[in-house]
């Protein structure tokens, strides 16, 4: 009986040490997202740069969109910044940002300063927005189809790999989509 009660610290500490172990080798960029497949959540927010205008899903372009969820706040989103300023100019899709949970002062010098690669930002000071979609930090990255539908959310930098790599794929089968009209 006493050789059992002495194994328990080991056995915790084991127990312990293999949840620990399987919770780092999690990739939180691989987090599935409980909205893919389900529309882009209806919002009324003000715009980023003009905080009387109001701006809702209407407002978004017809076809294929990216939101990026960013912040002054956020390293990462710094890190990503130049990508996004060339992903703008492409034309198969609309660049949209979400501001989450950041002061507008601070993110206009921001945008001024690094340049603005969106059609606008949506001024998310609270996280509303961002609860909605199931942001748990930034920079995210969704995917939003000709139908107003979330195809993928990314959670980490957008770079050339990943974009090469899990974006263009998907870009490239929702524009096929639309050629037949689906």
């Amino acid at each position: 009986m006493k050789i059992i009660i002495r194994l328990i610290p080991l056995i915790l500490f084991l127990l312990l040490g293999l949840l620990l172990y399987r919770g780092l080798s999690l990739d939180p960029q691989s987090m599935p997202s409980a909205l893919i497949g389900k529309s882009f959540p209806q919002f009324t927010l003000t715009r980023l740069e003009n905080e009387s205008q109001q701006v809702t899903n209407a407002d978004f372009n017809p076809g294929i969109k990216l939101v990026n969820v960013w912040a002054t706040w956020c390293p990462s989103c710094k890190v990503e910044h130049p990508f996004l300023v060339k992903l703008a100019k492409d034309d198969r899709f609309s660049l949209y940002g979400i501001n989450y949970k950041d002061d507008r002062v601070d993110a206009n010098q921001w945008l001024k300063y690094y340049q603005n690669p969106y059609q606008f930002s949506i001024f998310d000071d609270i996280g509303k927005l961002g609860l909605d979609l199931g942001v748990y930090g930034a920079p995210e990255t969704f995917v939003i189809d000709h139908h107003g539908v979330i195809r993928k959310r990314f959670a980490g930098v957008l770079e050339p790999r990943v974009w090469q790599r899990q974006f263009l794929p998907l870009i490239n089968t929702i524009e096929d989509e639309m050629a037949k009209g689906e």
